[in-house]
């Protein structure tokens, strides 16, 4: 019955199985426990000699046959914090060379409601500001509502503040705009004839063109565009500033 849950916590499929029959019937010989466990006896012996290292196990020294019993599952809890524990020391290592392992420059391509969620984890671990280009409260979607909630909050804690152009339709298309937006925002309209059905999203060294968007709505057709690099997101920003400051408050 939790044999699947002790082998997730590294034991071996006889040690889950002696482990379990001991807990449920406790002291028991090494052919006793062969019966319980239906492990064969000769795989048995080891099997308990490693529960004994990994202290899960103890024995009792008799005249005619050892015999054997389980330690309290509360040492399993013990082992859960010692991977924890051990995990956290290497943790700081292993992201420094995923770090590494990107790439300077790259591009990709992400679809649909699962690409945009992709992205805000993106825009999470990246940790800066966002600016947008022709925004349209596309995030907004209804099927987005829980990550979108979950994305703002994150972003709150993070510190992160949006900048945003915006079409000119939003003054009519979505007129609860700046009252519903959860989270930093400042944000300016487009001139009207500058609309399109395309977005430009920046932050950090990530440039991400959306096509296929409308007012306040996306699809699973939305196609985005994905560009790493830190000289074009820089030059992206800069075009962003002369638009900014060429737009209506």
């Amino acid at each position: 019955m939790y044999q699947p849950l002790l082998e997730a916590l590294g034991l071996s499929p006889n040690e889950a199985k002696i482990y379990e029959a001991l807990v449920e019937r406790g002291e028991l010989g090494v052919s006793d426990i062969s019966v319980a466990a239906k492990v064969h006896r000769r795989n048995a012996y080891d099997a308990i000699e490693r529960l004994i290292d990994k202290g899960l196990c103890f024995e009792i020294v008799a005249t005619n046959e050892n015999r054997y019993n389980a330690v309290d599952p509360d040492k399993l809890t013990e082992m859960l914090a010692e991977k924890e524990r051990k995990l956290q020391e290497v943790l700081p290592s292993l992201k420094k060379k995923f770090g590494k392992r990107l790439a300077p420059e790259e591009a990709y391509i992400y679809r649909g409601y699962e690409g945009q969620k992709n992205i805000w984890r993106e825009i999470m671990r990246v940790g800066k500001d966002v600016t947008i280009v022709g925004a349209k409260a596309q995030w907004f979607d209804p099927k987005l509502d829980l990550p979108r909630a979950a994305f703002y909050k994150e972003a709150r804690k993070q510190d992160i503040t949006f900048h945003l152009l915006l079409d000119h339709e939003i003054k009519t298309g979505w007129p609860q705009f700046p009252r519903t937006y959860p989270a930093k925002v400042k944000y300016r309209f487009l001139p009207k004839e500058y609309s399109t059905n395309s977005i430009i999203v920046i932050f950090g060294e990530y440039v991400v063109m959306y096509t296929g968007v409308g007012i306040g709505q996306m699809s699973d057709h939305t196609v985005f565009f994905i560009i790493r690099s830190r000289d074009l997101a820089e030059s992206y920003r800069k075009w962003f500033d002369y638009m900014w400051a060429q737009s209506s408050k």
